[in-house]
């Protein structure tokens, strides 16, 4: 397995990665109707494919084939953060957060947020993350539940003050 950041082109194999966690895995925790709402068959790939270029995501590739990928903004918000559903207990997920917590170290980012899945909430608090609160959004027509999860990197330890 290899990440590298994204190029033109890795648009379509995205989607599918996106496309066959939600409704592979996710789905044990959502309903079909929840599924085809946040990730719907049809989507206009044009649209879909200007997201992934402002994203710009590290993208995981396994035998030459894309098979997980996330990103990391500015703020430090992770927007997307998908393993393939016909690639799950890898490792990519792992290399993923291991790629972002770099990234945010190189660029003096002091915390890590998310809107995480209730799938994806397990593998999150492995990495140190906490729910800060809980968002119920609705997304064609069908309301979803989400946590916005925090990891603060920097700053957060108390100081030892001499006694």
């Amino acid at each position: 397995m290899s990440i590298r950041l994204f190029r033109p082109g890795d648009e379509p194999a995205l989607f599918r990665v996106f496309h066959s966690a939600i409704h592979l895995v996710c789905a044990r925790d959502y309903t079909a109707a929840q599924c085809s709402a946040w990730a719907p068959t049809q989507m206009d790939m044009a649209i879909w494919a200007e997201r992934m270029r402002q994203l710009t995501p590290f993208v995981v590739e396994h035998d030459g084939e894309i098979i997980a990928y996330a990103d990391l903004q500015p703020s430090g918000y992770i927007d997307h953060f998908f393993v393939s559903g016909h690639h799950q207990r890898l490792g990519a997920g792992g290399q993923l957060m291991a790629r972002i917590h770099e990234d945010a170290s190189r660029h003096g980012i002091a915390e890590l947020t998310s809107h995480v899945s209730l799938t994806a909430e397990p593998f999150f608090r492995h990495y140190g993350f906490e729910v800060t609160h809980r968002r119920y959004p609705v997304r064609n027509g069908v309301t979803l539940e989400y946590a916005r999860m925090r990891k603060v990197l920097r700053g957060s330890a108390i100081p030892c003050v001499p006694g």
